[in-house]
């Protein structure tokens, strides 16, 4: 298949190419900004089981994680709204443009959160405050992964796309891992009494000010030559119409590709810490650390598995992923469930992270390289945020939900199916690095 096939306009692809140092600057720029913007993100799931009381009324454990794990999906329902917003804006402005307006977004929500008042004192305000702040954070991380994982893929240069673009999950995962490392620091530093009571807030104002930081690093950003290019030839402008009716193969490819792999990543991560306190039976610090090593080795294993990309192509990666998550969920999760050795669910915890990693080492990558660049940041973003929405957004509250009907092991045959769907996926499409849309070094 040529470029022609593709849709996509000749250039010269060395021309104006970034040089390395630029190439390298620009990478850790982007990736420093992204780990920010994933902690502000992560910090609500890491401090759930302590925030849960102050702004929802009294009940059990799980109803108060029920409604926390609705108010974490309410802000999934924002992303694709923030992915189009962004996505276009990031199109037509640029991709550094996209970059610096996501996080701010994502300031004013972790501000709000860190201010508002508990359940006993504001009443049914606190809650509405809360969804307002998620709702604003949903917007910032809807638009953050488009605009980030474009700019790494083409900023990385054709040989080390996977490897460089990998970095996109490293910060991710390095944003959830940053929030639970702050989560073990105040608990062995804070009194039970005082984190519960006010000491869950200080992650969130930790999260507003690194974002400001990070606003003034990503106005520094160089830009991409594929956005350049775009903008200097005779594309047609991003938009929505655009999207599905020129490239409606490539929208449902990304849909479908991600939607086991993202469910299957929040299951293993986000939602393994309140397994391992809500089923396992381990105490909150002990599913802190447990989560916190087993992200860490996680973390680790991205650009290994990109940069093998970059030699065996990106399509084994996910195949093997799809193998494994089919054949292996569903016993991992019934072993952790009776496990009440930590070494033995950290074990456990790793090998699902380990066979997830097929998926988040390139997902970024191959989603860039599916989209020419006139239309490639709304491309990545959109379909990416609507698969989010409904299967990795929605991944605690189905859980819980499934727990609460005495039917616990349901989720693990729900995401058994989500990630054979993916599978099939896949399968049949081609291998983005030997065909793809970033025709730029």
């Amino acid at each position: 298949m040529t470029t022609d096939t593709l849709n996509i306009p000749p250039v010269d692809t060395k021309a104006g190419a970034p040089d390395r140092n630029t190439r390298l600057k620009s990478i850790i720029g982007g990736s420093t900004g992204n780990l920010v913007e994933w902690f502000d993100w992560y910090v609500y799931a890491a401090f759930a089981l302590y925030f849960a009381p102050h702004f929802f009324p009294a009940g059990d454990q799980t109803a108060q994680l029920l409604n926390s794990a609705a108010v974490f999906a309410v802000g999934f329902v924002m992303r694709p709204i923030g992915a189009w917003i962004m996505g276009l804006y990031a199109d037509r402005k640029g991709r550094k443009a996209g970059l610096a307006m996501s996080v701010t977004l994502m300031c004013l929500g972790s501000l709000i959160i860190a201010l508002t008042p508990d359940y006993q004192t504001i009443g049914v305000a606190a809650p509405t405050l809360l969804v307002i702040a998620r709702l604003l954070q949903g917007l910032s991380v809807g638009g953050e992964y488009g605009a980030s994982a474009t700019y790494l893929s083409e900023m990385a240069g054709k040989s080390r796309r996977g490897f460089f673009s990998s970095f996109q999950y490293v910060t991710l995962i390095s944003g959830q891992l940053l929030a639970i490392a702050v989560l073990i620091v105040l608990q062995k530093t804070l009194s039970p009494d005082n984190l519960n009571a006010w000491g869950w807030r200080i992650p969130f104002f930790i999260g507003a000010a690194l974002a400001v930081v990070v606003f003034w690093l990503r106005r520094g950003l160089a830009e991409t030559e594929s956005f350049k290019n775009a903008k200097t030839g005779d594309a047609p402008k991003s938009g929505f119409w655009q999207l599905i009716t020129k490239h409606p193969k490539e929208t449902a490819l990304v849909m479908f590709l991600t939607a086991g792999g993202t469910l299957a990543f929040y299951a293993y991560s986000i939602y393994m810490q309140k397994f391992l306190v809500n089923t396992s039976g381990f105490s909150r610090e002990v599913a802190s650390e447990i989560n916190a090593v087993t992200l860490f080795v996680f973390m680790l294993l991205q650009p290994l598995a990109g940069g093998l990309s970059d030699k065996i192509g990106r399509k084994p990666l996910m195949i093997t992923f799809g193998v494994l998550g089919v054949v292996f969920t569903y016993p991992i999760f019934s072993a952790l469930e009776t496990t009440r050795d930590p070494l033995t669910a950290g074990l456990l915890v790793m090998a699902a992270l380990i066979i997830v990693t097929g998926y988040t080492s390139i997902n970024a990558v191959v989603k860039a390289e599916l989209f020419p660049a006139h239309i490639r940041a709304l491309g990545v973003a959109l379909p990416y945020a609507l698969a989010n929405t409904l299967f990795g957004g929605t991944a605690e509250f189905v859980a819980l939900r499934f727990k609460s009907s005495g039917w616990e092991q349901g989720f693990y045959w729900y995401v058994t199916a989500m990630i054979g769907v993916s599978l099939l996926v896949y399968l049949f499409m081609r291998d983005t690095s030997k065909q793809s849309a970033i025709v730029e070094d």
